[in-house]
């Protein structure tokens, strides 16, 4: 990371035209401060005229210091998986419902930027997933997920059956609506809803959790992130492989998808004084009284 931040990105919510007025005020913020800004071309679609340079993601991954992201989660997930290739740091600004990875507030997003740019900030390593698709020995499909990867039944009522073995060794036979493989950030997305456990972010661990499993002695199980996660496809209809609910891939009977942590990681920058568990209690209204 480099610090201090020259050059930054602004990225927005696609096709959200909401987010013009408060993304051009931030940027006009930024450059009264003498620093460079660029703009998404996507986001740039729905701002008024301006003078900023706009780029594509892949041109932001080589050209800045900074990425500011402003929008929900979904965008965030979206940004992430792209920049982190380019280890590019990322700061979220919360346009959405929950933001649990955009905690800045709209209302006082100036405030928090300028303090950051001075240097304070917590710096936070996220984990990344791989997973690839084998068909006859043979990969057919690979991507990355941020959240999560699933493994899920498509618009059919037939449940699904798969083996799941970790670094080689067989743990279970499943018939089930499907199953999740949760970084810890994902731990408060899809897994959570599934009866997941909800892991702290600084955890090195990975997370399994049914969805729906058909014997009610399975439970999810929490392995380490260096593990090899092997999920062969023994019972399909229509099937499909889902990463963070953002790109898809259509199984086939005795495909195997093999799930590991990615080597790169995402960069996230937060407020001094940031606490996930403060975020918890805000986010899952465990602050509320009966």
């Amino acid at each position: 990371m480099k610090f201090p931040f020259q050059n930054i990105a602004l990225i927005g919510k696609h096709k959200a035209p909401e987010i013009t007025g408060p993304l051009l005020r931030l940027a006009d913020f930024l450059s009264a401060r003498g620093l460079t800004v660029v703009v998404d071309n996507l986001t740039a679609e729905h701002l008024e005229q301006h003078s900023y340079t706009e780029m594509s993601l892949a041109e932001i991954g080589t050209a800045v210091d900074l990425a500011i992201v402003m929008g929900g989660d979904g965008t965030m997930l979206n940004i992430a998986r792209t920049l982190s290739l380019c280890h590019v740091p990322l700061v979220g600004v919360n346009q959405g419902r929950l933001g649990f990875l955009t905690d800045l507030a709209l209302d006082n997003m100036q405030d928090s930027i300028a303090a950051m740019l001075d240097g304070k900030f917590i710096t936070e390593q996220r984990l990344l997933l791989s997973a690839r698709v084998m068909r006859n020995g043979v990969e057919v499909y690979s991507g990355r997920a941020f959240n999560e990867v699933v493994v899920h039944r498509n618009n059919t009522s037939s449940m699904i059956e798969f083996e799941v073995r970790i670094d080689g060794e067989y743990l279970y036979n499943q018939r089930a609506d499907g199953l999740i493989v949760s970084t810890p950030t994902g731990s408060t997305a899809y897994a959570m809803s599934a009866g997941g456990p909800i892991l702290h972010p600084s955890l090195d661990v990975l997370e399994l959790v049914p969805i729906s499993p058909h014997t009610l002695s399975n439970r999810p199980i929490v392995v380490k992130s260096s593990s090899v996660l092997e999920i062969l496809v023994h019972r399909t209809g229509d099937i499909q492989l889902r990463f963070d609910s953002h790109t898809s891939y259509d199984l086939q009977l005795h495909d195997k998808i093999i799930v590991t942590r990615h080597p790169d990681t995402v960069c996230l920058l937060h407020p001094t004084g940031h606490s996930y568990y403060h975020t918890l209690r805000e986010k899952l209204l465990w602050n509320q009284t009966l």
